[in-house]
């Protein structure tokens, strides 16, 4: 008998062990993603749900209950949170409204082969303090209705939670550290019955924690603080450091929960993430290293300081670019996919957190508009009105591209009015007559797209909801003034 190979067998058992070793590797089933619908061309459903499959993606977070949405989930397995506006809310205060919508909107996929829906986010982020307490006496009814109305029908499997804006929670000014984490003082019984509801029924608490905004919102916020390297200077908290802001946010909630006697409530993160465009701080760069190092630690079951060596369940923030988002919060609003529109990839991301600079995989079968632009038209006899025109299109179409800090924030006058009336020209489905603007504007098929700034082509019907272009003329939110420094170029160089 010929002697053992040992060099082989070393080799097959190093291969036994790497495989052994992704298999344990923490992989994106342990992530969610939310899935957002808000576009004029949104990507079909099965594309998406392909797209999802694809990359590994096991749990995703809607904003509604959409039938086609539904039905592209069914005998996939992937886990599914489905969702109540905030507009319904008032009706689910009726029970009997409630067991309707349960009937219509879960019992229906609950069969073999059907769609597997785990939560119903009753509302999102109805407490929001800017909403003047809008939604505060409709909430926690709709809440208990729903999810009882979910137990009577057998599912009491399925949880109902309401995702949370953080600022459901703050520590006070004189002593801003996460330990003294307090719910708002103007909804704390409110907030205390509502979590004793959800602990009751083991629903969990689920906040949506974004560190960009902290960013956003204050010029003085330590940048380095909003990522996770531990580069920052640290908020120390007794025997506590915290050097990043998510950390910090969420011990907030878990001390706020322990005062009011649910400190071990279970903490779903609903939302996560980073914008790639519409502010200065909305870039690929930046939210890669966002993701990089958010994935790294939950890939590790790091936890948080107050709830050490925790798996964390966590959605991320989102999917695809909306291009009918409301830019009240900000122009980035429109921005905050890790996919493009179409489902492309913007930079690369690794969803098991291993570090890997790999892309993810793009959306496959979507079809394109014709490979036309529209531009300004250099012979234009009348410019007196271009101001006005481009104001019209970005009413209609999505120009935060050229706000202060963005991707085509660089560009001349021509290429504003270029960029604006692309966009609207695209949104029209490249219509003849949407390519006009009082003749200041003609079609190219030269690609009029720069270094930094891409002009779309958008998604062609047949990849694409009709039904979210039929929305365009009555959701689409303009907001001109983010504009303004472009209107005003267009102003200055023009006349």
């Amino acid at each position: 008998m010929a002697p053992p190979n040992l060099a082989a067998r070393g080799a097959a058992w190093l291969c036994v062990l790497l495989v052994l070793a992704a298999a344990a590797a923490p992989a994106a089933d342990a992530l969610g993603m939310n899935w957002g619908t808000q576009a004029t061309h949104a990507l079909q459903p099965k594309i998406v749900v392909q797209m999802l499959k694809d990359n590994g993606i096991k749990k995703v977070k809607l904003f509604d209950a959409d039938h086609g949405t539904l039905n592209a989930l069914a005998g996939t397995d992937i886990e599914v949170m489905v969702a109540i506006p905030n507009v319904l809310l008032d009706l689910m205060t009726d029970y009997d409204n409630a067991r309707d919508w349960v009937r219509h909107n879960v019992s229906r996929y609950h069969f073999q082969g059907g769609v597997n829906i785990k939560y119903v986010a009753v509302g999102n982020e109805p407490f929001l303090a800017s909403y003047n307490g809008t939604f505060d006496k409709v909430t926690f009814p709709a809440l208990r209705n729903i999810q009882n109305a979910l137990n009577d029908a057998g599912l009491s499997d399925v949880k109902a939670t309401v995702p949370l804006n953080a600022d459901v929670y703050n520590s006070p000014t004189s002593n801003p550290v996460p330990s003294a984490g307090r719910f708002r003082a103007d909804i704390t019984a409110l907030m205390t019955e509502m979590v004793s509801f959800l602990a009751k029924n083991s629903a969990p608490f689920t906040v949506n924690i974004y560190p960009y905004l902290s960013l956003y919102l204050s010029d003085d916020f330590p940048v380095d603080f909003a990522f996770f390297e531990g580069q920052a200077a640290p908020v120390v908290d007794g025997a506590i450091s915290y050097t990043n802001v998510f950390d910090a946010n969420f011990d907030t909630l878990v001390s706020a929960l322990k005062a009011v006697g649910h400190g071990d409530l279970p903490i779903f993160i609903g939302e996560v993430g980073w914008p790639t465009d519409g502010d200065r701080r909305a870039t690929n760069a930046l939210a890669e290293r966002f993701y990089n190092g958010l994935l790294k630690r939950l890939a590790a079951n790091a936890g948080t300081p107050l709830r050490p060596n925790q798996y964390m369940e966590v959605y991320l923030f989102g999917l695809l670019d909306e291009d009918v988002k409301s830019v009240a919060p900000g122009a980035f609003e429109r921005h905050w996919g890790i996919l493009r529109f179409d489902g492309q990839p913007k930079f690369p991301i690794d969803l098991t957190g291993q570090g890997q600079n790999t892309m993810l995989v793009p959306a496959k079968g979507v079809d394109y508009l014709p490979r036309t632009w529209c531009v300004y038209n250099g012979n234009a006899k009348d410019t007196s009105k271009l101001a006005e025109n481009v104001n019209f299109a970005c009413t209609f179409a999505d120009c935060t591209a050229l706000g202060y800090g963005s991707t085509c924030a660089g560009m001349d006058a021509i290429g504003n009015a270029s960029y604006a009336f692309n966009a609207y020209f695209q949104v029209q489905n490249q219509r003849d007559e949407a390519c006009d603007f009082q003749a200041l504007a003609v079609p190219t098929q030269t690609d009029p797209s720069t270094a930094t700034c891409n002009f779309t082509i958008q998604i062609a019907a047949d990849s694409s909801t009709s039904a979210a272009h039929r929305r365009t003329q009555s959701v689409l939110i303009g907001a001109p003034a983010l504009f303004v420094l472009a209107l005003l170029q267009l102003f200055f160089v023009l006349h």
